[in-house]
């Protein structure tokens, strides 16, 4: 039986084989990919862990944070800081970039992350993951700061998630498609499991928390009311809603069968132009989806073209199968 590729095989032929990402890229993503095992394992545990319920703290947005959320986060902050790969990092629970200790040597890349998304939904068992970019340190920079995040998402050189479900996966992009590994809890290795993953153009699925359909504004209200009318309906055929509150959860569904996946900014607080993040949550999911045919956008224009101005800043997020992001971005553009 052919033995199965694992992560370090696959970027190491993009590393020699197609030059794609020079060798300290490889080895970063290869210690992020440790640390979202060792999550893994604390999320697995569960109560036997002592890890479930609040840890009475907020993060920079005054959500109050798990347990678990802390614990993701020092994984990949310890995990990360001393390889000699990084200049800084920036985590949605932090109130700003965490530099490398002067004691360690830095490197080039910047590392941004959500250390576990969807972590509302860790008390009940549903899936949750963590989401990762990687951007290049602008040159000649020296000390960094946050300013130095603000990078539109087509700078990113890699990004990928990790869910945590029924089987642990790690969904990752160099910029030359999307691959997906899958861990062996037995002997620890990610194998490649897909590679080249395509997101269907057409779909009859969607994913968004219809709670919020008294908020939204018309256009989603006009797209979702398209969709809800059915084969009787204008576009002549059964969506299926799907929503599990966990983007990495949602989107690996999209990523794995086709969909659209929406969280749109609302009238609760028209001012605000989104309640996903950007640089956490959107590019790093917007610049997979594209590598794997599919389209990201805020309403208006593409989310890997959005200016970041701030480190937390959020976006509306419309993603997926082509065909939907394009007619729903159409209609906010009407």
């Amino acid at each position: 039986m052919t033995s199965r590729i694992s992560l370090t095989q696959y970027l190491v032929e993009k590393q020699r084989e197609k030059g794609l990402i020079p060798a300290e890229l490889r080895l970063l993503v290869e210690v992020v990919a440790r640390a979202c095992k060792r999550i893994s394992i604390a999320v697995s545990k569960g109560a036997l862990g002592g890890v479930l319920g609040d840890a009475g703290t907020n993060n920079v947005q005054g959500e109050p944070q798990k347990k678990l959320d802390v614990i993701a986060n020092e994984t990949l902050l310890e995990a990360n800081e001393w390889g000699g790969n990084l200049a800084a990092m920036a985590s949605e629970e932090m109130d700003h970039s965490y530099t490398i200790p002067n004691r360690y040597p830095k490197g080039e890349f910047l590392l941004l992350f959500d250390p576990l998304d969807g972590s509302s939904n860790i008390d009940v068992n549903i899936s949750v993951g963590t989401i990762f970019s990687v951007l290049r340190l602008p040159e000649s920079v020296v000390d960094v700061s946050d300013e130095h995040f603000l990078q539109p998402g087509v700078k990113q050189v890699a990004a990928g998630y990790a869910i945590y479900g029924p089987a642990t996966m790690l969904v990752l992009t160099v910029g030359d498609g999307v691959a997906a590994f899958t861990l062996d809890r037995e002997t620890g290795s990610w194998s490649l499991t897909e590679d080249q993953l395509r997101i269907p153009e057409q779909t009859k699925e969607f994913a968004i928390n219809s709670s919020n359909s008294r908020h939204w504004q018309p256009p989603v209200r006009r797209y979702i009311d398209e969709l809800l009318a059915g084969r009787e309906g204008p576009r002549g055929k059964d969506f299926n809603m799907r929503w599990v509150a966990s983007m990495v959860a949602d989107v690996h569904r999209v990523m794995s069968r086709g969909g659209i996946f929406m969280y749109p900014r609302d009238n609760r607080e028209p001012e605000k132009p989104g309640k996903l993040r950007l640089l956490y949550e959107a590019n790093p999911m917007s610049f997979l989806v594209e590598q794997a045919g599919g389209a990201a956008t805020n309403g208006l224009q593409r989310i890997m073209e959005v200016q970041p101005t701030k480190l937390h800043e959020r976006v509306a997020v419309f993603l997926g199968s082509r065909e939907e992001v394009e007619r729903v971005t159409s209609y906010h553009r009407d």
